[in-house]
């Protein structure tokens, strides 16, 4: 067996034809082809699949029960494979409490460092923590009144897991009689059983004391007992109030605050120990925002501005209202934004202690009278959305609710005696809000003291390494404190890209899922830099992708084609980027060498003079940016990763005209103003998204030919006969879908140790129907094979319905004619969902005035896809519509009507409009990384425009 080399010999999974591929191993390896030509199906589903199984295998059943395990690829052999990783597209953790520091363990190291070297402060005078002496003690504890009762404790566990036999023996035999465990008194006479599991702190109790003249020396000889037998710490209870806890190292003379002994725990707001009590170490809370209270501020009080309080929810609130706007007369009839804010106060917050008659009747006519003190509207949601138990009224007050800063530890989730532990001046907070490439200068430019630094050093140099791994793959912009729920499916692939280039492993498979994804052309040579240096460490990189630039860059390049779905699944071209190059038969290849490219079109649309124009956006990163979009035109917002395109197009414009538009809930991110909206009837943006979260969920469903189809079903002279309405062909509901699988087809049979199997239903052997369903055919065919052709063939099935070919053509032209109808939605990739979406809207009738907002459409589309999909795109701006792209692809950029670039930089080096105007001008601006980029691009399509319509000429001649 050859070990220079990876042998796949009779690939089959999914749509692949029997292939063989040999891959060079050590070498960069990108797989290309169009979207759905089988490059996943090799990549991932064949050679990680068969590297993920062995691996497995290789482990002890009990381990493996643990483990999600993989079917046996359908291949006939694979040899030469190392272990295989994969560094896929999944979007990381979205719980609220995963960041990117926690994710790349580069918050793990801090909170280690702050532990080791940080320098306690007291958080009220700002004064260093320095050791405290017994005397000291005794005269902070003497200023309690006298006859004020107190125990001396000595902390002997914290919060830690255990039954603590030993700890408790060893207290009994050192003769002490009582002790608090959780804060319950216990006496060691007992028996004393502690659940294993639960986490517990045990104090002793040295002594009971109250103050009182001449009790100073009694109180220093317990303080020396309970620091001796609880390691330099004691505990102060004072009964009935509050506790205190002394340190011989840690306390502030003043006021006496003190800190226990520095650990990483203290850091860490997922531990009880660190987070902020408010928040809980989320940073946030949920509260009550008076714009969503009151949507609407043209409206008065008696057109129901109060959105919460209408008549439909509820009787009782509009007769409140009522009774509060008598009492202090405030008029119902004006507009809201008019009334005076002491009125409106009122409404908002409530009358304090003021009572207020207040007469209701019920819907049964029953009249109660009374005087209350009214709350507020604010205060009213608040109490109601914490006492309810319901969670379809929690969600109802939710919508009036949105995320704020926590008050009290400003949005860093820590407890105060965290953030009062400095390194050079910062707590570890400030440092999590700097971004990779700040905190990279930060940490390199650290000063300590001689001592400090030998503590430091190793903790140190990790820290500096991972954040050079980050700022390697293009992440410098990001903050370690930001939501690993808000990344990208790029940003998280780079990130577990970074942290195996961390792990510094070689003889190892990676294979990679467009990396590349999200990324702008000025980071993508460290992107592939980067690969480079994982491929020189000795190991094997399988790239999927796409991208250019990395297909050049690559050592071996496999096209896989020659169409998509059954039309692909073959080895069209294998060999380096430059014999693709001069292969005729690979698409691909035609692309790479010129011979066919996206052609820049003759003409670029003038604006007509209708604008959207925000002002003054601050959001996140933005600097009170000023953006204007012309309506009626192909606009590309472009600019580098986190240079603030998402928030200005996302957050800002798509939230506002859905919320002027559509009624919608969500808060527009800060801004001064919108103008121009009332050029809009409709906002419509297609996202990634997938498009269902259940596998009966599908493309025919989502886009509604379905519904044509079953219509189409239940016109045939058999379903007439049989009585058989449109309700008979849906495998959503009883009746004609088959009640042993529910109208899956599938069942699911649980294997505990062993992966899940789904096997078909052996009643309707995965048809989804019952039998006498089935029966029905129209044109010899029955509704689940229907549900089983292609878009392709669906289309020519029904080429004499236009209703149903008009919805199905949609499909096709997005470049979705190899999907099945019944595909179900939790097997589309990204790409392929937000495709749908598209398709969905285009066979819609177009109103002239709708905006379509698409984030990075060509993510999964190689050139030819993206070729028609741009057809796709200018057909919708023809019919007068606005099609606004966020987007880094130059062959998208090129065609555009009209660019705005943000930048210069991303994260706090961005947020600023760099150039607006035509690709002309934007390649024009020096200071535009976009136009730096898109300039050659467009000067070499100039030029292969030139030599084509030569070459035609010549022929026609």
């Amino acid at each position: 067996m050859a070990i220079d080399r990876i042998e796949v010999k009779g690939a089959r999974a999914h749509n692949l034809k029997n292939i063989d591929v040999t891959i060079p191993r050590d070498q960069l390896v990108v797989v290309t082809g169009l979207s759905g030509s089988g490059k996943s199906s090799l990549a991932f589903d064949t050679i990680y699949a068969e590297g993920q199984r062995r691996y497995v295998e290789s482990l002890s059943a009990y381990a493996r029960q643990f483990l999600g395990q993989m079917d046996k690829p359908d291949v006939d052999a694979i040899e030469g494979l190392s272990p295989a990783i994969s560094i896929d597209q999944k979007t990381t953790s979205r719980n609220p409490r995963s960041t990117v520091g926690t994710v790349t363990e580069i918050y793990d190291y801090l909170r280690l460092l702050y532990a080791r070297v940080g320098k306690p402060h007291c958080p009220e005078h700002g004064i260093e923590i320095t050791s405290q002496t017994i005397e000291q003690m005794v005269d902070r504890i003497l200023e309690y009144p006298e006859r004020t009762k107190l125990q001396v404790l000595a902390p002997m566990v914290s919060g830690r897991k255990g039954a603590h036999v030993k700890v408790l023996d060893q207290i009994r035999k050192q003769g002490y009689v009582r002790v608090r465990i959780d804060g319950e008194m216990a006496e060691l006479s007992d028996d004393i059983e502690l659940e294993k599991n639960k986490k517990h702190s045990i104090e002793v109790v040295i002594d009971r004391i109250v103050v009182k003249e001449g009790v100073a020396a009694r109180l220093s000889d317990s303080l020396e007992t309970a620091l001796r037998l609880g390691e330099g710490r004691v505990m102060i209870d004072v009964i009935g109030q509050e506790e205190l806890m002394f340190s011989e190292h840690h306390a502030c003379p003043i006021c006496g605050f003190s800190i226990g002994e520095l650990e990483p725990r203290l850091f860490s707001f997922n531990s009880p120990f660190g987070a902020c009590p408010t928040c809980d170490g989320l940073g946030l809370k949920l509260e009550v925002d008076p714009e969503l209270v009151i949507p609407n501020p043209e409206l008065s009080l008696k057109e129901h501005a109060i959105a919460p309080w209408t008549p439909i929810s509820s009787q009782y609130y509009p007769q409140l209202l009522q009774a509060v706007c008598r009492h202090y007369g405030i008029d119902m009839e004006t507009p809201v934004k008019d009334l005076p804010k002491h009125q409106l106060d009122k409404v908002l917050y409530g009358s304090g202690n003021e009572r207020i008659y207040f007469k209701y009747e019920n819907d049964f006519g029953q009249v109660r009278e009374n005087e209350i003190e009214f709350e507020g509207v604010l205060r009213n949601i608040e109490r109601r959305y914490k006492e309810t138990s319901s969670d379809y009224i929690r969600e109802q007050m939710e919508q009036y609710m949105s995320q704020k800063p926590c008050p009290t530890c400003k949005g860093y989730r820590l407890k105060k005696e965290a953030l009062a532990v400095l390194v050079n001046g910062r707590h570890i907070g400030t440092i999590t809000e700097l971004s990779v490439g700040d905190a990279l200068e930060f940490f390199k430019n650290l000063t300590l003291s001689e001592k400090d630094m030998q503590i430091a050093d190793l903790i140190l140099r990790e820290i500096v390494e991972r954040l050079s791994f980050l700022d390697k793959v293009g992440l410098d912009y990001l903050t370690l404190s930001r939501a690993a729920g808000t990344l990208s499916g790029g940003e998280a692939q780079r990130i577990r890209l970074a942290t195996q280039i961390g792990s510094r492993l070689s003889g190892v498979l990676y294979i990679l899922d467009e990396p590349s994804i999200g990324l702008h052309q000025r980071d993508n040579d460290r992107l592939i830099s980067a690969l480079k240096n994982m491929r020189d460490l000795g190991n094997t990189l399988i790239v999927v992708e796409h991208d250019e630039d990395t297909m050049m860059a690559a050592d071996y390049l496999i096209d896989i084609g020659p169409g998509a779905g059954i039309h692909g699944g073959r080895v069209i071209s294998a060999g380096t980027p430059e014999e693709v190059m001069n292969d005729a038969e690979s698409l691909t290849g035609r692309y790479l060498s010129g011979a066919q490219f996206i052609p820049m079109p003759p003409e670029r649309r003038k604006p007509d003079g209708r604008y959207i124009e925000i002002k003054g956006a601050t959001e996140n990163n933005l600097k009170k940016a000023n953006a204007k979009f012309p309506l009626g035109t192909f606009t590309a917002v472009t600019g580098v990763s986190g240079s603030g395109k998402s928030t200005l197009v996302n957050e800002i414009l798509h939230k506002a005209l859905a919320q002027k538009l559509h009624k919608a809930k969500a808060k527009p991110g800060s801004h001064k103003e919108i103008k121009g909206l009332d050029h809009l009837d409709k906002v419509i943006d297609i996202d990634q998204a997938p498009i269902g979260r259940t596998p009966r969920s599908n493309p025919a469903t989502y886009t509604g030919v379905f519904d044509d189809i079953r219509d189409v079903f239940a016109q045939t002279n058999e379903a007439k006969v049989r009585g058989y309405k449109k309700g008979r062909f849906s495998f959503n509901v009883k009746g004609g879908r088959c009640e042993a699988c529910r109208g899956d087809g599938i069942i699911k049979i649980e294997m505990h140790f062993l992966p899940d199997v789904y096997v078909p239903c052996e009643v309707c052997h995965g048809k989804r129907y019952n039998r006498e369903t089935l029966e029905v055919t129209y044109k010899g065919k029955s509704i689940s094979d229907v549900l089983d052709m292609t878009v392709e063939d669906a289309l020519s099935f029904f080429e004499n319905i236009p209703k149903i070919k008009r919805k199905l053509q949609t499909l096709a032209d997005v470049g979705l004619g190899y999907v099945t109808l019944g595909q179900p939605a939790t097997t589309l990739s990204g790409g392929e969902a937000q495709r749908v979406k598209l398709a969905s809207e285009l066979h819609k009738r177009s109103t002239g005035r709708t905006l379509y907002i698409l984030h990075e459409p060509t993510t999964g589309l190689h050139v030819d896809d993206i070729a028609r999909l741009l057809v796709v795109l200018q057909r919708l701006v023809d019919n007068g519509d606005t099609v606004l792209v966020i987007e880094h692809n130059l062959d998208i950029i090129k065609t555009a009507d009209y660019i705005v670039d943000l930048g210069p930089e991303g994260g706090a080096g961005g947020g600023t409009i760099v150039a607006s105007g035509t690709p002309e001008e934007i390649i024009e601006v020096k200071e535009s990384y976009t136009g730096r980029y898109l300039k050659p691009v467009m000067e070499r399509d100039k030029k292969r425009m030139k030599a084509l319509l030569a070459e035609k000429e010549t022929a026609a001649t």
